[in-house]
């Protein structure tokens, strides 16, 4: 079992910055981390990936540029920086955590924390 905590959501005004983080507990040893985000009506779409050494990452043509994932393992922490946000980033946003490659379904990720609410005014 993993259990996700995700933190550093909030309203910014667009063209700006947000650090979100998502800590881990329980199992994390070799856990692929993702974050995805749902605005309300919509699916829950792919914002990022990471391997568990972090050698690899993976992001929509949308975000990259703007957002960059990375990890702190000894921390059990995967962080999420988003730049030069826009309106329609507005979204909860959630980490995920699977055993094995990253990959960009969300069906693939076993355990989910509660979403932080990410919110950009125009």
């Amino acid at each position: 079992q993993v259990q996700l905590v995700e933190s550093g959501g909030g309203s910014v005004q667009a063209g700006g910055s947000l650090r979100l983080s998502c800590v881990a507990s329980g199992r994390t040893l070799s856990t692929t981390m993702g974050w995805f985000r749902q605005a309300p009506g919509k699916e829950r779409e792919f914002v990022a990936a990471i391997s568990w050494s972090g050698g690899r990452t993976y992001l929509p043509d949308s975000a990259n540029g703007r957002f960059t994932i990375s990890r702190n393992n000894a921390r059990d922490t995967v962080y999420l920086e988003m730049n030069s946000l826009k309106p329609e980033d507005t979204a909860v946003y959630y980490c995920g955590a699977r055993l094995g490659n990253p990959t960009i379904d969300k069906d693939d990720y076993n355990y989910w924390g509660a979403g932080t609410q990410v919110t950009v005014s125009s």
